[in-house]
């Protein structure tokens, strides 16, 4: 899930080589921490929100063809 999540990411962002994703697992639940330059935040999270919906979205559907679940959380 966490190299689909960086690929998916670094295709967005201006800036690729400073997106930073890190995993934290616990029990079923895993939730992954973004961190990425201010000027990035910006495409990801898009107009209204759709695009980091969409980016949580592809993730949950991942994450439960694994019996997983799984949060995106953006960290400034």
């Amino acid at each position: 899930m966490k190299e689909f999540l960086e690929f998916v990411i670094r295709q967005l962002v201006e800036f690729p080589d400073e997106v930073m994703i890190s995993e934290i697992p616990s029990g079923k639940m895993t939730i992954f921490k973004l961190q990425l330059r201010q000027s990035d935040v910006g495409r990801i999270i898009g107009r209204n929100g759709q695009t980091i919906h969409a980016i949580r979205a592809l993730l949950a559907s991942s994450a439960a063809r694994h019996g997983q679940r799984a949060s995106l959380e953006i960290v400034e």
